[in-house]
């Protein structure tokens, strides 16, 4: 599955290249945008899940730990030069990750595409464009966002997240989206 998921992403973005994936690729995004987006969204994503796949070796209470502290950390690492990233969702475990309204309208989309849908880039205004990867969950993700949890993982979630709405999920499911802007006057 992971490899269908992987080709399809590769194909989206080959249509995004090529303008052919309809409206959200407008003529006006630069192809050397949407390729520097999915090169920043690409090394966040490996380094996010490297860090969480550490903190899981650890023990779960060590990837909570890893997903709380370390990702907000790296997103601040990745966002510079006109340069923001991030994760968002429609159903929030940190509040702080709370879509912006460009992200509320493409959350809807990747929703009711289902499994396979691929990244975009949308013009956000005259000068910002906004690059999104959505986010499946995957067998390691089960242990802190599926329908089971272990009782001293929920409570722990429960001290760190008290007003958590993201468990219940199954593998494949859309969790969100990671998103990229890149403002095209500050790079």
């Amino acid at each position: 599955m992971m490899q269908r998921q992987s080709l399809a992403a590769l194909l989206s973005l080959a249509c995004l290249l090529t303008g052919c994936a309809g409206q959200d690729s407008s003529p006006e995004i630069q192809q050397e945008t949407v390729l520097q987006a999915s090169n920043l969204a690409a090394g966040f994503k490996a380094t996010l899940m490297a860090t969480l796949m550490e903190g899981l070796a650890d023990g779960p209470e060590q990837a909570i730990g890893a997903c709380a502290v370390r990702a907000p950390e790296l997103a601040a690492e990745y966002s510079r030069d006109g340069i923001r990233i991030g994760r968002t969702a429609l159903r929030l475990r940190n509040p702080a990750n709370a879509p912006e309204p460009w992200l509320e309208p493409l959350l809807e989309e990747y929703l009711a595409a289902g499994p396979g849908a691929g990244p975009q880039a949308v013009r956000i205004d005259a000068s910002t464009v906004g690059y999104v990867e959505p986010l499946y969950v995957g067998r390691p993700c089960l242990t802190c966002h599926g329908e089971i949890i272990a009782e001293e993982v929920r409570d722990q979630i429960e001290a760190a997240y008290p007003e958590d709405d993201s468990v219940g999920f199954r593998e494949g499911d859309f969790r969100g989206l990671l998103w990229v802007t890149i403002n095209e006057d500050g790079v």
